[in-house]
């Protein structure tokens, strides 16, 4: 498991971390590979064609798994598209972590002990992801209420993930370290998803049916991410934050740090229009990403063991694409390498839109380009916002990057989630993502980083 730890680095890089430094950098490396077993094999392949198919039965009892329902579940006296359902959640989730983990970013930046904090959102996530082993019949609700506690605990659980890799690395080494983060995370989602294609390929060896074999997978997924987490858990456990006197201090004192992150932001006006820019650009990306197996299965008409592979696919290729992505990020600057990922993203996305059904081959090519440029504009994001925000709240600034972070995106899948609401046809809604990635690319490209890394009271890389 520890290959991707030896992967050569580019020939004019250096690290300048010190040896403890790196030490503990490899620790917190282990994170994304545990918590990639929820995003990759739950939240990205499995959970929105499952959820889908049950709120199906639930609208359409007796119709064809295969067939499009055109009934509409009872959601709260709403009348609510089966197929819209998983977009939505999404949608419901950003809603409420645009409140809670906000506090949460405050409340950490004030902890005594902020891996503590990490473990208790690790162990909520994990368990709610667990629990979805439970998810069958027509309770779709139960997929929604447990889809919800999982992406914001994933998402608190991040807020502190982040702040850390500030706190351990130099700012020349982030571009590199953060992106080796997401190849661990690729590798290690990528190697659960591998097995869980065995199991869905073979389950009825195993005595199960192909329902069993998808909650087995949640199941598993589930205790992946708490198993692993144990790593980076005891390898940065003596990592401490700032002492206080009691709870009661830490709540009252995180409001008013609120209250000052919203205040401060006019004074740095660079990391806010950066936010404003990853806003619709991540939006994009996050929603491909969420919706990929939703629009493989139900438009293009590809099995369970056949998305699995996509992503399969994709997580290997976005291994090495988080890698190269780094080492040109280090030549040419984070920015300059995200602003190309966005071109790419969006032929991406057209060319989606036109694919024929049941073309598996051409499948795969797209998979391959999502997968080349996934991993770099994700990894690259992360690492040029942390030179954006002020020493020392690190934890509060991630907590509004996170907000909009994986799994968390709500105006793309609002817009995904109205668009086949209203034309029942997932290709008019794939395409609408394009704008996300066009406005993203507009403002992005009128950050002016280097006075914004300045601005925060930070030293600016070599090269931004």
């Amino acid at each position: 498991m520890r290959k991707c730890s030896v992967t050569s680095l580019s020939p004019d890089f250096a690290p300048v971390s010190t040896p403890e430094q790196q030490r503990l950098q490899k620790s917190w490396y282990w994170y994304d590979w545990a918590a990639a077993s929820y995003v990759t094999v739950t939240a990205a392949v499995l959970l929105s064609p499952y959820l889908t198919s049950i709120a199906n039965k639930k609208a359409c009892p007796g119709q064809p798994s295969g067939d499009t329902c055109n009934a509409n579940l009872d959601v709260l006296g709403l009348g609510i598209a089966p197929g819209s359902l998983v977009p939505y959640t999404l949608t419901l989730s950003t809603v409420l972590s645009a409140i809670v983990l906000i506090f949460v970013g405050a409340i950490a930046d004030r902890s005594a002990h902020p891996i503590r904090l990490l473990g208790v959102f690790t162990y909520t996530g994990a368990t709610a992801a667990s629990a979805m082993v439970f998810i069958g019949g027509t309770n779709w609700g139960l997929g929604v209420i447990l889809a919800i506690a999982a992406n914001l605990s994933l998402g608190a659980a991040l807020i502190v993930y982040s702040a850390i890799m500030v706190r351990i690395t130099p700012p020349d080494d982030r571009d590199h370290v953060s992106s080796r983060g997401w190849a661990y995370g690729y590798l290690g989602g990528g190697s659960l998803l591998a097995a869980t294609l065995v199991l869905l390929l073979f389950y009825d060896k195993i005595g199960l049916d192909k329902e069993g074999a998808v909650r087995v997978s949640f199941l598993v997924a589930g205790l992946w991410w708490a198993f692993f987490a144990i790593i980076p858990l005891r390898g940065l456990a003596h990592l401490k934050g700032v002492r206080v006197e009691a709870t009661s201090s830490v709540i009252r004192g995180s409001v008013r740090q609120l209250r000052a992150t919203f205040a401060s932001l006019g004074s740095y006006p660079q990391t806010k229009r950066f936010l404003f820019a990853y806003l619709f650009y991540n939006d994009g990306m996050q929603t491909v990403i969420a919706v990929a197996s939703l629009y493989g299965s139900k438009q293009l008409g590809f099995s369970e063991s056949q998305l699995v592979v996509t992503i399969l696919l994709v997580q290997f290729v976005a291994f090495f694409g988080a890698l190269a992505f780094g080492r040109l990020a280090y030549r040419h600057g984070a920015q300059r390498m995200i602003y190309s990922s966005l071109f790419l993203w969006t032929a991406v996305v057209c060319i989606a839109c036109f694919l024929p059904e049941k073309q598996f081959v051409l499948w795969l090519l797209v998979a391959v380009a999502i997968g080349l440029v996934l991993g770099g504009s994700q990894s690259l994001s992360r690492s040029l916002y942390s030179g954006l925000i002020p020493a020392g709240r690190e934890s509060e600034f991630f907590s509004l990057y996170q907000a909009m972070e994986r799994g968390t995106s709500w105006l793309g899948t609002l817009v995904f989630g109205l668009v086949y609401q209203w034309f029942r046809d997932y290709r008019l809604s794939i395409v609408a993502l394009v704008i996300f990635f066009g406005v993203g690319a507009i403002a992005l490209r009128g950050v002016r980083v280097r006075e914004g890394i300045v601005a925060a009271g930070n030293t600016p890389p070599r090269v931004v």
